[in-house]
């Protein structure tokens, strides 16, 4: 299936999902302070399937538009209500009850999360070890006293066992903006104390995909053998001659060290006429191929049309899992779901005052290429996607924003302390500056998804 469909139906589902549990925790907390709800909805727009289910005849249904949803509750402020009914609306709630509903969407978010994270900790998340793979010279890394084959044991005062809670770890030690103390183990076994000192680098570090390249230094990759495993009928390779066994050894007579690189050469070519060598039987031939083209993420890059297959067990080592008992993994996951949010809002926080690129913002583009590449790995990966997102949906709609949860539960502070609801023309003025707020949020969001596009 082609990556840009594969891309859309994956975030059509993982944003169906969100929203779905979003609008169910404003639904069953309503529900519980007994408010009426006269529709919940996942998507805006014309119903595309409607069903009306219960005493209330409550309108379940799902919408055109999928780009989020809603819980229409009765609302004196929207329409008359039967004297009989009264009782049942959303002003006529305590403040305490009203907030409780407002709050109960984001921290349906916040659960989801939870129980994601569970489940993956519950069936195991395979990961690799932190182990440090090339170290540039005269880099943080460097000078910190990092070298090549040292793993992470522990970032701060935090254990780490894979690469991605290391990486969380290093970037919630970053917005410290001061030295991180790492401790590492080098292939002899033998434990040390290393400093990174990421002082004044918090811009840089910060840059979507840069936290490695500004450190200095690459996780670890096996070396794999540019040994052709299979060759693609009628492709620049098949034309060029190339058979299954060779081992492709140099490209315009500079030496090709492994698999990796020789991919990576392919794909800075495409459209070009190239020659490489090849050995077999001891032997080494010349061949020559036009290089191919294919789109990826709306860049061209080349193919030439070979695979190859690592040998078993070559990175067995530096494989590892994540795995808890079911009761240890509650934890484990309230950890993990408190861990990112604290990131997240860190991060806001910085981007709010102009020390975190505005970059980081992403929009439906990039969300939905991160969900397609997610999804195509495998269940484990696009559930810690949905968890992802969750949480920051959850913070997002937790912000003092009128046209948001959070601003909603302003304006119930507000009538707390007033002893009367603000005027309709204050919260009118609250619900136009929140939307101007948002409509320049999501120009960042849509700028940062075609700057990366294109």
């Amino acid at each position: 299936m082609n990556i840009v469909v594969i891309s859309i139906l994956a975030f059509l589902v993982a944003i169906g999902i969100l929203v779905a549990v979003h609008e169910w925790g404003h639904y069953i907390v309503a529900r519980m302070c007994g408010v009426k709800v006269l529709r919940y909805s996942i998507g805006f727009g014309k119903p595309l399937w409607l069903r009306r289910s219960g005493p209330d005849q409550t309108e379940y249904c799902i919408s055109a538009l999928p780009l989020g949803g809603y819980v229409k509750l009765l609302d004196e402020r929207e329409g008359n209500v039967a004297p009989e009914e009264v009782h049942r609306s959303f002003t006529h709630q305590s403040v305490a009850k009203r907030i409780a509903i407002l709050v109960a969407g984001p921290a349906a978010n916040f659960l989801f999360a939870i129980v994601a994270y569970w489940v993956m900790f519950v069936i195991g998340v395979p990961g690799a070890q932190p182990i440090v793979g090339e170290v540039t010279s005269d880099s943080i890394a460097a000078q910190g006293g990092l070298r090549s084959g040292d793993k992470i044991l522990q970032v701060g005062e935090r254990e780490v066992a894979t690469w991605e809670g290391a990486i969380l770890y290093l970037l919630d030690e970053v917005l410290a903006e001061s030295v991180i103390p790492l401790r590492v183990e080098n292939e002899a076994q033998q434990q040390r104390l290393v400093e990174l000192n990421v002082t004044d680098r918090l811009t840089e570090l910060t840059e979507p995909g840069q936290l490695f390249t500004v450190l200095g230094l690459q996780p670890w990759r096996p070396v794999i053998p540019a040994v052709v495993s299979a060759v693609t009928p009628d492709s620049p390779a098949d034309a060029a001659g190339v058979n299954r066994g060779d081992v492709v050894v140099a490209a315009e007579g500079e030496a090709i060290a492994g698999w990796t690189e020789w991919v990576m050469w392919v794909r800075e070519r495409p459209g070009q006429l190239v020659n490489f060598t090849v050995e077999r039987d001891g032997k080494k031939f010349e061949l020559s191929a036009v290089i191919g083209e294919a789109e990826e993420s709306g860049e061209t890059v080349g193919r030439i049309g070979m695979s190859t297959e690592p040998p078993e067990g070559l990175a067995d080592r530096f494989r590892a899992e994540q795995r808890y008992g079911v009761f240890e993994s509650v934890s484990a996951s309230i950890e993990r779901t408190w861990s990112m949010s604290v990131l997240t809002v860190k991060m806001i926080g910085r981007m709010v005052i102009g020390d975190v690129s505005v970059k980081n913002i992403s929009g439906p583009i990039n969300i939905a290429e991160y969900a397609g590449y997610s999804a195509q790995i495998g269940f484990t990966p696009f559930l810690s996607f949905l968890a992802i997102v969750s949480i920051s949906l959850g913070i997002l709609n937790l912000f003092p924003i009128p046209v948001l949860d959070g601003g909603q539960v302003v304006y119930q502070l507000a009538e707390a302390v007033k002893g009367a609801p603000l005027s309709e023309r204050a919260q009118i003025i609250g619900q136009q500056i929140g939307i101007a707020f948002l409509v320049l949020v999501m120009s960042f969001a849509f700028y940062n998804d075609l700057s990366r596009f294109f």
